[in-house]
C-alpha cells in the first residue's frame, strides 16, 4: 500500500531536521554552526506551531466562514488547512435552505410574533346577528328606548364584570323609583316601584352624587340592596345619578359578588355612560315629539279629507275612531253621544283593545256621581291618574269594568252646546299629562264642529220634503202625498197604480271609472223619469236606489206599457261619467192601487213585483194585480 501524498510531505519535512543537526559536526567554521542552529530552532518551532493550530477549533463568525472552512469540495487555495484522513466532518441541518430576510418578507416577518385569533365556524354569523339586530317594529316610543337601554346595560355589565347592571327612573313628584331595565346573572330581581327610603339608592337621590360600597356584609345586604327578592352575596355596589336637563331623572347601578370590585375610576366611567344615556333620551324625545306631531296632524287632516262623507252616524263614529288612534295612547276608547230624541247621553262607540271586560254600547250615562257625568255637567275635562283609588264610577253606577289605570274624559263643546264626550282609558297609571289634556281639548274642537254640522244638517233634512240629490220627494213626504191621493182615488172610484224603479247594480260598470259613478247615474236616471211624467204623477225617492211613482187615474196596464217604454229608453241612453260613456239599466215593479188606501199594502205589492223583475236578472218590468 503506497504512501499518500500527505504522508510523503510529512517525511520530507522531518528529514530536513537531521540535516540541520549534522551541519555543525562537519564544519569547523563557527559562523556556519550558529546559522545552522538558528535555522534548526526556527524550523522546529514552526513545525510545532502548525501542529498546535491544526488541533485548535476555529471560531466561526458567520455563514460565509462556515461554508469556506467546512465545504466538502476541494479548493485550489493552498493556504487553507486540509484535515487528515478520517478527521473531516459534515454539519447536518434539518433546513438545507438558510433563511434570509428580504424586502418582500420584511413586513410579514416583523409581525411574526403575533398569533392569529382562532375563529369558530359561526364567528361571522354570530357577529352579524349582533350588529344588525333591528329595533322592534310596531312598538311605542318607550319600548324602543327600553331596547336601546338594555343593550347599553349588557355592555356595561360585561365591561365592568358586574353581577347586575340596572337602571331606575326617579319620579320626583311621587318620590318613587321604578326599575326600568336590568341585565343580571340572577333571576331573583323584583321589577317594581320602590318608595324612597334611607338606603343606598335613597342617598344617591338625596345627595345627587355617586355612591360606592366596597365591602357589604351579608347581614346588611338585604337592607342595602332592595331590588333582589333574596340575598345574593353582593359585596360591592356603585351607583351614579342621571341628569336630564338639570333634574335628577334616573340612577345607573352596578353590583358584584367580589370585594372592592369598583373604584373611583369606575365611577368616572359610569358618569360618561349616563351622560351618553341622557343624550340618547334627548334624541328619543326629539324624534318622538316630531313623529307624534306628524302623526297627530295626519290624524286631524284625515278627518278633514275632501272625500270624507258623513252620511250616517256609522260614518261619523268610524271617522272619529280613526282620528283618535294617532292623537293619544289608549287601551279603551269610548264615544258618548247626545241623542236629542231621547234627551239622553249614551255610549255610541266602544273600542276595547284589551281582553278585559268593559262597558257596551247604548249604555245610558248617569249624570250624577260619575266621571263622565261630571265632565258633561261642568263642560270640563276630567283626568284620573289612578282609577283604582277613585270612588266614582266612569259611566254608570251599574257599569261592569274589570281593570284599572288612567282615565281621561274630554267634552265636545261647540257654540256652548255639548255634543258628546270622548273618553280614553289606559292600563298604565299616570299616563296622561296636563299638556296632553290641553292638546286633546283643543284638537277635539274640530270634532265638536263636525258633530254640530252633522246634527244641523240632519235637522234640516228632516224639515225638507225633497231629496237633495235628485230633487224628488223624500220617503216621508212621498208617503204623505200618496196617502192623500189613494183616499181621493178610492172615494172617486178612479184607477191608479204605483211603479217602483230600481237602478240595477253597477258592479260591472264601476271598474271602468275612477271613483263612484253612482251619483251621476242616479241624477241622470231621475231626470229621464221626470221627463216621462205628467202633472198628475208624484215621484219620490224611497231608498238609495229605488224611486216610487204614483199614477193618478191611470190603469195598471197603461202604467206597465209606460214602464216598458221607460226601461228601453234608459237602457239605450248613454251616460257620460268622467271621460267615458256607458249605459245602465233599471228593474221596474208595477202594482195596482184601485180600491186601496193603505200605503204599506200598495208599496208592498209593488215591491213584490220589483223582486220578480230583479230575479229575472234585471232590466225587466213585472206587475201584480
Amino acid at each position: 500500500m503506497g504512501l499518500s501524498e500527505k504522508n510523503r510531505k510529512r517525511i520530507l519535512t522531518f528529514l530536513i531536521i537531521p540535516i540541520l543537526i549534522a551541519i555543525p559536526f562537519f564544519t569547523e567554521d563557527i559562523l556556519f554552526k550558529i546559522i545552522a542552529g538558528f535555522i534548526l530552532l526556527i524550523y522546529v518551532g514552526f513545525i510545532i506551531f502548525l501542529r498546535d493550530t491544526s488541533k485548535t477549533e476555529p471560531v466561526y463568525t458567520g455563514v460565509e466562514e462556515i461554508d469556506e472552512e467546512f465545504d466538502s469540495t476541494p479548493k485550489n487555495d493552498k493556504s487553507k488547512y486540509i484535515p487528515d484522513s478520517g478527521e473531516d466532518f459534515t454539519i447536518i441541518s434539518p433546513n438545507k435552505n438558510i433563511e434570509v430576510i428580504t424586502a418582500d418578507s420584511f413586513s410579514s416577518s416583523f409581525n411574526r410574533g403575533n398569533k392569529e385569533l382562532f375563529k369558530p365556524p359561526d364567528f361571522k354569523s354570530n357577529f352579524d346577528k349582533i350588529v344588525h339586530e333591528e329595533i322592534p317594529k310596531d312598538v311605542n316610543h318607550d319600548e324602543q328606548f327600553g331596547f336601546v337601554l338594555e343593550k347599553i346595560l349588557s355592555v356595561v355589565k360585561d365591561s365592568f364584570m358586574a353581577h347586575t347592571a340596572a337602571f331606575f327612573w326617579y319620579n320626583k313628584n311621587r318620590k318613587r323609583l321604578t326599575l326600568e331595565k336590568y341585565v343580571s346573572s340572577s333571576s331573583q330581581i323584583s321589577k317594581q316601584k320602590f318608595d324612597l327610603e334611607d338606603d343606598i339608592l335613597g342617598k344617591i337621590i338625596q345627595k345627587e352624587e355617586p355612591e360606592l360600597l366596597t365591602d357589604i356584609s351579608s347581614n346588611a345586604e338585604i337592607d342595602v340592596i332592595r331590588y333582589y327578592n333574596s340575598p345574593q352575596g353582593i359585596k360591592s355596589f356603585v351607583g351614579v345619578p342621571l341628569f336630564y336637563g338639570k333634574s335628577l331623572t334616573g340612577i345607573l347601578t352596578l353590583d358584584s359578588k367580589v370585594n372592592d370590585a369598583f373604584g373611583i375610576e369606575q365611577i368616572y366611567s359610569l358618569g360618561r355612560i349616563v351622560r351618553v344615556i341622557s343624550v340618547i333620551i334627548s334624541l328619543f324625545e326629539e324624534k318622538f315629539t316630531e313623529s307624534q306631531a306628524e302623526q297627530r296632524l295626519k290624524s286631524l287632516l284625515g278627518v278633514l279629507s275632501y272625500d270624507k262623507k258623513f252620511e250616517s252616524e256609522t260614518d261619523l263614529y268610524s271617522a272619529l275612531n280613526s282620528a283618535v288612534e294617532g292623537l293619544i295612547d289608549w287601551d279603551a276608547f269610548t264615544f258618548v253621544s247626545y241623542f236629542p230624541n231621547e234627551h239622553k247621553f249614551k255610549t255610541a262607540r266602544i273600542v276595547n283593545k284589551t281582553s278585559l271586560k268593559y262597558i257596551g254600547e247604548n249604555l245610558e250615562i248617569d249624570l250624577s256621581g260619575t266621571l263622565v257625568g261630571k265632565s258633561i255637567l261642568s263642560s270640563t275635562p276630567v283626568k284620573i291618574d289612578d282609577t283604582s283609588g277613585s270612588e266614582f264610577p266612569r259611566f254608570s253606577k251599574n257599569e261592569d269594568v274589570s281593570f284599572d289605570g288612567s282615565f281621561l274624559a274630554i267634552p265636545l263643546i261647540y257654540d256652548d252646546q255639548n255634543y258628546g264626550v270622548i273618553c280614553f282609558e289606559s292600563l298604565k297609571k299616570n299616563v296622561y299629562t296636563n299638556n296632553e289634556v290641553t292638546f286633546i281639548k283643543n284638537a277635539t274642537k274640530i270634532f265638536a264642529f263636525i258633530l254640530h254640522s252633522y246634527s244641523t244638517i240632519s235637522i234640516l233634512k228632516n224639515l225638507l220634503s225633497v231629496d237633495i240629490e235628485t230633487r224628488c220627494l223624500n220617503y216621508d213626504s212621498f208617503n204623505e202625498r200618496l196617502t192623500v191621493d189613494l183616499v181621493r182615488s178610492k172615494e172617486l172610484e178612479l184607477p191608479g197604480a204605483v211603479a217602483l224603479i230600481k237602478v240595477d247594480d253597477l258592479l260591472d260598470q264601476e271598474s271602468l271609472f275612477e271613483g263612484d259613478p253612482f251619483p251621476k247615474v242616479l241624477r241622470t236616471i231621475a231626470q229621464l223619469i221626470r221627463d216621462e211624467m205628467t202633472p198628475l204623477n208624484i215621484m219620490g225617492r224611497i231608498s238609495e236606489k229605488i224611486f216610487a211613482i204614483f199614477f193618478f187615474n191611470t190603469s195598471a196596464k197603461d202604467v206597465f206599457l209606460w214602464a216598458e217604454k221607460l226601461r228601453i229608453k234608459i237602457a239605450r241612453k248613454p251616460i257620460a261619467v268622467v271621460s267615458k260613456q256607458t249605459t245602465f239599466t233599471v228593474s221596474i215593479g208595477v202594482a195596482s192601487t184601485s180600491g186601496k188606501s193603505d200605503v204599506r199594502e200598495v208599496l208592498g205589492n209593488a215591491d213584490l213585483a220589483l223582486k220578480k223583475a230583479i230575479e229575472k236578472g234585471g232590466n225587466t218590468v213585472k206587475s201584480t194585480n
